[in-house]
């Protein structure tokens, strides 16, 4: 979810939703859960002008879902890379102009080790 932002944002949902913070990145992104789940929190200056919102979603092996993206005509807007966070990813954008990151877990790292902060949610 993209706000002008992030730590005004990160204490509005916590206080009115009830997420807890799990993460945060230099104050550019954090990660919030929502019951089993999660949201991220974007700077909109650091969101590469997607809009309000992108989906994030998680899967087994990232080049094989990249090329399979490619044959179906996907718009790649970046190929896949592995981040000091411990993902890999790519990002694509759908016929209908929705962006979506595909992210690979390839390491267990704590935050601190990428120069994050844990969070209550850590």
């Amino acid at each position: 979810l993209v706000y002008p932002e992030v730590r005004p944002a990160v204490d509005w949902l916590c206080n009115a939703f009830g997420f807890v913070e799990r993460w945060e990145a230099k104050g550019h992104r954090a990660q919030l859960l929502v019951g089993a789940g999660a949201v991220v929190v974007v700077d909109g200056e650091a969101s590469g002008g997607c809009g309000a919102h992108s989906m994030m979603v998680r899967v087994e092996n990232v080049d094989a879902h990249h090329g399979r993206a490619l044959l179906w005509g996907a718009r790649i807007l970046s190929p896949p890379a592995d981040y000091p966070y411990g993902e890999r990813q790519y990002t694509a954008e759908d016929p209908g102009g929705h962006r979506w990151t595909f992210s690979q877990s390839i390491a267990d790292l704590a935050p601190e080790e990428w120069g994050g902060v844990s969070g209550p949610g850590m």
